[in-house]
């Protein structure tokens, strides 16, 4: 079936056609991202050596690889039916994690709450834009809040249940997207169909994107990386499982700062500056973060998570610029394929964090960092913003 036109009863009501896709980006986001509060004790009852703790947050992250492909398809197929399809397989494989007793169905169950994730966000992402109006940069970092809000608390929540009613209990994560479903279902807007006849021109786009998957990958590597050692950090020094979730919650919760505020400094400023200034600060956060003490470690990540998360509605739409006419394929590039790439940094680094120490982890990060900031000068618009669109 094709579904070239909004569902009839979403038309009239975009603002709750777009809300409700907030919403269900806050619902997927956080059963997508809950797994670092729970690592320390993950890793715990399933017996597995920090130095391969990573390893679970390598296969929950690499599934969003495949955004690029799913954005593709969603662009072909229109309607909606990713974006429901997504924060269902992400919510009930997240749910089940507590349940399996071997490594594998944990893996499993993991890479496909990534593949969930990955369904979900292209054909998101783009009905969102389609609803943002003038002000995109804004909106974009609005829509994108509803995830990174979701991110920050899910840790929390899921590290709560775990402490109160055990790990098998981690399905209570899923109840609130069952009693809210019926009403998305209603509200979720379709996406148009893109023309067929617009055929992707990958000559064309290869310098841009190549410079946008490199630069995004690095900063996501960074984020994943800081996220999975924190509170494996914490709880290596004595900390308690909830307040080393607490750490998370901090550096993606306020980062929420950096992701609104990156969208308007990019509508007031230009693209440019929100990206090398967000790659300084990183920088900088991040070589703190590697010296403070535990009480210091508090306000280091909270200003680091503004940092990182500043360049995230920028690279966004920057990859729906440069695929102008595969939107949702932009889309799945600048987050997907990045978070994919990324994700497989996570592991490597968390294995020299166990045998090398934390502080040495956290270094290459800041080398990365910087080695970053080259790759963003060649993101300017005026190499693909002066192309007409397709029709």
């Amino acid at each position: 079936m094709v579904a070239s036109q909004p569902a009839a009863n979403v038309a009239p009501t975009s603002r709750w056609g777009f809300w409700g896709l907030t919403w269900a980006h806050f619902l997927n986001d956080g059963m997508a991202n809950y797994l670092p509060g729970i690592l320390p004790f993950l890793a715990e009852q399933r017996h597995v050596p920090v130095a391969w703790a990573g390893s679970f947050m390598t296969a929950l992250l690499f599934g969003q690889g495949l955004q690029p492909l799913s954005g593709w398809w969603a662009d072909r197929l229109g309607g909606r039916r990713f974006i429901l399809l997504g924060v269902a397989m992400s919510t009930l494989a997240g749910a089940l994690v507590g349940w399996a007793q071997s490594l594998w169905l944990i893996w499993g169950l993991l890479l496909l709450t990534g593949i969930g994730n990955t369904l979900f966000h292209p054909q998101a992402m783009t009905a969102a834009r389609s609803l943002a109006g003038r002000r995109e940069g804004t909106r974009m970092s609005t829509f994108l809040v509803g995830g990174e809000v979701g991110r920050g608390i899910g840790p929390l929540v899921a590290t709560l249940v775990v402490v109160s009613w055990g790990l098998q209990n981690l399905w209570v994560m899923a109840l609130p997207l069952a009693l809210s479903f019926l009403p998305l279902w209603r509200v979720t807007p379709s996406v148009r169909v893109r023309p067929r006849q617009h055929r992707i021109e990958w000559r064309r786009h290869l310098g841009p994107a190549s410079a946008l998957v490199a630069f995004a990958s690095l900063r996501a590597g960074a984020t994943y990386t800081v996220v999975t050692l924190a509170p494996l950090l914490w709880h290596a020094r004595g900390g308690t499982l909830v307040s080393g979730a607490g750490l998370v919650t901090v550096l993606i919760g306020i980062g929420i700062v950096g992701n609104l505020g990156g969208g308007v400094a990019s509508d007031r400023f230009g693209r440019q500056a929100v990206l090398t200034g967000s790659t300084l600060l990183t920088a900088v956060m991040l070589a703190l973060f590697a010296r403070v003490n535990q009480v210091w470690i508090w306000p280091t990540l909270a200003v680091l998570g503004m940092a990182l998360f500043s360049s995230g509605p920028v690279t966004l739409l920057i990859g729906q610029d440069i695929f102008d006419e595969n939107p949702a394929l932009g889309s799945g590039i600048a987050l997907g394929l990045a978070n994919g790439v990324g994700a497989l940094m996570v592991f490597p680094l968390t294995y020299l964090a166990a045998r090398a120490g934390y502080s040495a982890a956290i270094w290459v990060l800041v080398a990365m960092t910087l080695a970053s900031w080259p790759l963003s000068l060649r993101l300017r618009p005026e190499a693909w913003e002066a192309r007409p669109r397709p029709a």
